[in-house]
């Protein structure tokens, strides 16, 4: 098991829920297939590559942290797991002839139920790292980066280069949470005040610290970053998005042919246009990929 989750993701996107119910309800459940995805059809021989193990049953078991709107959150009026990675990867799902079941899961919880098979595959913004490598297979799908976001006007005058002395907000387990100690290292080391870091258990949490004051600023991946500032109309985007990376699909280092078989049918998505036009539809395709690789971490 390894320590230090991480996450991430890339560029403006579509709107964003701010409610704190959002990611405390609902454990599991696949959301309905909307759009592009209630149109995938089966493709016999890739459904042929799936190991019977995982197939037998018809469904793929998810783990998906859905507190991180748009790519994957719960909505309130159906307590379903939505958004537009949950619908990227249950197109993936459909190609391959499978149901996908999504499990509310706490993030750090993740890789680790996905090396115990408690879930065969973890869709959650997974940044496919080398550390992760070590303990579980990617098949990427999405490039991101960290941004960050003030209120409108940046009052408080950050700087994401030097925000030494600033109250700064950051999901629990996140590669952001990561960056900021180094940022405030930096700080000390040149004898500035430390980064006030506030943690939260929940994204959706640290929106409502920025969009409430309680926080200068925030960082988090750039979509979500986009959602919050486009669904709010009170924040502000500063700086440049910075350590782009890949997203992956966690599969167990034991599950045989199945990344290829996803890698296929990511491939499939990408050719017949699904795939643009799911990320499209959520204000997300700056961040698409042509080419989704086995284990293609930069780091």
């Amino acid at each position: 098991m390894i320590t230090g989750s991480l996450r991430r993701r890339a560029v403006a996107a579509a709107a964003v829920m701010l409610s704190g119910a959002l990611a405390l309800s609902a454990c599991g459940d696949d959301s309905e297939d909307t759009g592009a995805t209630s149109q995938t059809s089966a493709d016999a021989s890739l459904a042929a590559m799936v190991p019977d193990a995982i197939k037998s049953d018809g469904v793929i078991k998810v783990g998906t942290d859905a507190s991180y709107p748009p790519n994957e959150t719960v909505d309130p009026a159906t307590q379903k797991i939505v958004g537009w990675d949950v619908e990227l990867f249950t197109a993936v799902a459909a190609k391959l002839g499978l149901k996908a079941e999504f499990e509310n899961a706490g993030f750090d919880t993740i890789v680790p139920g996905v090396q115990s098979g408690k879930y065969e595959v973890g869709v959650s913004s997974l940044t496919d790292n080398k550390e992760r490598e070590q303990v579980v297979d990617f098949v990427t799908y999405y490039s991101a980066g960290t941004a960050w976001a003030v209120p409108k006007g940046n009052p408080k005058k950050v700087d994401p280069n030097n925000a030494c002395g600033l109250s700064i907000g950051v999901q629990q387990g996140t590669v952001q949470v990561e960056d900021l100690t180094a940022k405030s290292k930096a700080c000390t080391d040149a004898g500035k005040p430390a980064i006030k870091q506030v943690v939260r258990k929940q994204q959706t949490e640290v929106n409502n610290d920025l969009v409430a004051g309680k926080i200068d600023a925030m960082a988090a991946d750039s979509p979500i970053v986009g959602g919050v500032v486009k669904q709010t109309g009170k924040l502000e985007i500063i700086g440049q998005v910075y350590d782009t990376a890949p997203y992956g699909y966690a599969v167990s280092k034991n599950s045989g042919k199945f990344k290829d078989a996803l890698q296929a049918a990511l491939k499939a998505l990408i050719a017949d246009g699904t795939y643009k036009q799911i990320l499209t539809k959520a204000g997300v395709e700056s961040g698409a990929i042509t080419e989704p690789v086995i284990n293609g971490a930069q780091s």
